[in-house]
C-alpha cells in the first residue's frame, strides 16, 4: 500500500526520485515498473504495471463510437507510458505528462493505496485549499462512514 504525502523536485531532465519506502515495494510487486498516464485533474497517475493491466482492459473495452468513452480512452490510454525505476532510483516523467500537469521543479507524490498521484505543488495546493474549504460538502458516499 502507498500511503502519505511527499514533497519532491523534479530534475531538469524531469526525473524525480522515488522515495525508499515507495521504491523497495515497487521493486517487489513490479521490477520497478510502472504506468504513468493523465488524469482529467491535471494530475499524473502512477501504478504499478501489474496493477494498471485490468484497468487497462476495462478502458480498452469502453465502446469506440461513443464520443464520452473515445476521449477517456484517448485521454489515459493516449498518454499512458510504461517506466522503469532507474539504477538511482528515478523515474523520468515526460515532457507530455509534465506539462499536461504543470509539473515544473517541486511537486508532490500522493500515496493513494494501490497507485500515486504526482501533482504540481500549485496544483496540490489548489486541491487542498478545495478539500478544506468551509462549502465543501461531504460524498454521499462518505456521509455514514466513520474514521
Amino acid at each position: 500500500m502507498f500511503r502519505g504525502a511527499t514533497a519532491l523536485n523534479l530534475d531538469a531532465k524531469g526525473r524525480l526520485a522515488v522515495p525508499s519506502k515507495h521504491r523497495d515495494a515497487l521493486l517487489v510487486q513490479s521490477a520497478g515498473r510502472l504506468i504513468m498516464t493523465a488524469h482529467p485533474h491535471r494530475c499524473v497517475l502512477l501504478y504499478p504495471q501489474p496493477a494498471w493491466l485490468p484497468i487497462e482492459e476495462k478502458i480498452n473495452a469502453l465502446p469506440s463510437f461513443d464520443p464520452v468513452s473515445s476521449s477517456w480512452k484517448r485521454l489515459l490510454l493516449g498518454h499512458a507510458e510504461e517506466v522503469e525505476l532507474d539504477a538511482s532510483g528515478r523515474l523520468l516523467v515526460s515532457p507530455v505528462l509534465r506539462q499536461l500537469a504543470g509539473l515544473e521543479k517541486e511537486a508532490m507524490l500522493i500515496g493513494q493505496g494501490g497507485y500515486f498521484e504526482l501533482w504540481s505543488m500549485e496544483g496540490w495546493r489548489a486541491q487542498m485549499e478545495q478539500a478544506l474549504s468551509p462549502g465543501n460538502a461531504i460524498p454521499a458516499a462518505l456521509e455514514n462512514f466513520s474514521l
